[in-house]
């Protein structure tokens, strides 16, 4: 069964640091884009970065320089580090896959709030 496990999130405080996690199974990891989405209270879903089988990466332009999307084709798992986070950045985040399959996970909270 093709699946996307987030994991990671929570409350942190700006300026502050989380490492989103997303583990796949199922599916040939390696020739997958892999992306990180977030969504926020009434507004739309949005693509934060992503990562093509190649490692190429790209960002929207709010998080470069503070976001790092990473890959481990060993371990199946994509990585976002969010450093300098700041209270715009609070929102369900979503993994997603695209290859064969078009998947999603089914999102973890990032709150950044003091």
């Amino acid at each position: 069964q093709d699946q996307l496990v987030e994991s990671g999130g929570g409350l942190v405080q700006p300026g502050g640091s989380l490492r989103l996690s997303c583990a796949t199974s199922g599916i040939r990891f390696s020739i997958y884009t892999m992306g990180w989405y977030r969504q926020a209270p009434g507004k739309q879903r949005e693509l934060v970065a992503m990562i093509t089988s190649g490692s190429t990466t790209n960002y929207v332009d709010s998080v470069k320089g503070r976001f790092t999307i990473s890959r481990d084709n060993a371990k199946n798992t994509v990585y976002l580090q969010m450093n300098s986070l700041k209270p715009d950045d609070t929102a369900v985040y979503y993994c997603n896959a695209k290859g064969t399959y078009n998947l999603w996970g089914q999102g973890t909270q990032v709150t950044v709030s003091s």
